[in-house]
């Protein structure tokens, strides 16, 4: 099973309730700085937040970084980023006198009791295929079977979630969807594109970013690059993870076609792939080696994926994509998407590792079968990314300056 559900999630935000309403008394008396910022981010040192830190701070912004672990303060020491604990009271004491607060996933990134009354961004961290937040029906799963306690945690989510001043989005249809899960409105939700895929329209090569995966996975020699990126199952058990049978039909394959499989489950998921990392044709790329994976995806030949926003991610590059979606019928009714699934991921979605393995081979072994995927990859961009210039970050930053100047002329006329 994985370690987190929306039921465990929300059980936990019950619990901690009282402290969310000390910190709202808190953060209403606490004066906020008019120049601090403080940057967070569930994965680390990463994601778009580490794209806008560097737009931010490049133009003059008095910046911190919020950090959950001591690898991520290492990580932030080591990219010469100041950095502090974002639990306690120093972390507390910064996120409540912050004029701007920037996270990738939600209010834990910083100190999630002292963000009320802050300029708050949420970044968020891909481009929603699965349904998510007020759209989808298990973020307001309750802990217990009591009457109510559903719909109260779900008014409860859409409070929170007002508190959001800005959220970039990629382009209008993205947007659509974002104020949808939000709960905002069009004010809040700006087409600027995501500072998060930056990287990969900055011109960054194949060739770096292979290195940066052969040094976390060791030599790949000349062999092909095939990232395997399942998406989390709310917690339930993932039905793709191989058979001993099916890993040795996955390594047969790609000794065929001189590959090597990258397995990156998601950091929430319950499958679990060490027993198929045993050969030099399988290794693991978990998040506890790569935390932001978005960089090295211009290694990829092929990438293997469900449902992740991955596949809006790879697109950019472009990377042929093979759909896997073993459970497809029931994600579709307990999950959901928005449009139609097949819609993005076309009539050959594999339901099992060998008709993975097979379509994989065919994009390797057939170079018209390459392309024909490179074009569906380029025809999924155009739809989903208005902005492929490189320049995201800046237009959000912009945004955010806006956005200040104008909360500061409203509050001179009051």
């Amino acid at each position: 099973m994985g370690s987190f559900s929306f039921a465990s999630g929300n059980a936990a935000q019950v619990m901690r309730l009282p402290l969310h309403v000390l910190g709202l008394v808190l953060t209403r008396v606490i004066p906020r700085s008019r120049d601090l910022w403080v940057f967070g981010s569930a994965v680390g040192i990463g994601e778009g937040a580490l794209a806008l830190w560097h737009v931010a701070t490049a133009a003059g912004e008095r910046a911190v970084w919020l950090t959950g672990s001591d690898a991520d303060a290492d990580a932030a020491r080591r990219a010469g980023i100041p950095s502090a604990p974002k639990r306690g009271l120093r972390g507390f004491w910064l996120t409540a006198r912050a004029r701007v607060v920037v996270v990738t996933h939600g209010a834990g990134d910083v100190n999630r009791y002292a963000t009320s009354g802050s300029y708050l961004v949420q970044l968020w961290h891909g481009i929603p295929l699965k349904r998510l937040g007020l759209d989808s029906p298990v973020t307001a799963r309750a802990p217990l079977p009591i009457p109510g306690l559903a719909r109260l945690l779900r008014t409860a989510y859409r409070r929170t979630q007002r508190r959001i001043r800005l959220l970039p989005a990629a382009s209008h249809l993205v947007r659509g969807r974002l104020e949808s899960a939000f709960g905002l409105g069009h004010d809040r939700v700006l087409v600027t594109g995501e500072p998060r895929v930056d990287v990969l329209s900055s011109g960054r090569s194949a060739a770096e970013a292979r290195a940066d995966v052969e040094a976390l996975v060791g030599p790949l020699g000349g062999a092909r690059v095939v990232l395997y990126a399942p998406t989390w199952r709310d917690g339930e058990p993932d039905p793709a993870v191989p058979t001993a049978s099916e890993w040795q039909t996955i390594s047969t394959a790609l000794e065929r076609v001189d590959a090597v499989l990258l397995v990156r489950s998601h950091p929430l998921g319950a499958g679990e792939y060490r027993a198929g990392a045993a050969g030099d044709r399988i290794r693991l790329l978990g998040s506890d080696l790569l935390p932001d994976v978005t960089p090295a995806l211009p290694a990829l030949d092929v990438l293997i994926t469900d449902y992740s926003s991955l596949v809006y991610d790879t697109a950019l590059v472009p990377v042929p994509v093979v759909f896997f979606a073993p459970d497809e019928a029931r994600y579709a009714a307990e999950r959901g998407f928005y449009g139609r699934y097949r819609d993005v991921a076309g009539e050959d979605v594999a339901v099992d590792w060998t008709g993975v393995m097979a379509q994989v081979t065919a994009v390797l072994g057939d170079d018209r079968e390459r392309e024909r995927r490179v074009a569906r990859a380029e025809a999924l961009s155009a739809q989903v990314h208005a902005y492929r210039d490189g320049r995201n970050a800046e237009r959000v930053h912009a945004a955010i300056r806006r956005g200040l100047s104008t909360t500061r002329r409203g509050r001179g006329r009051g």
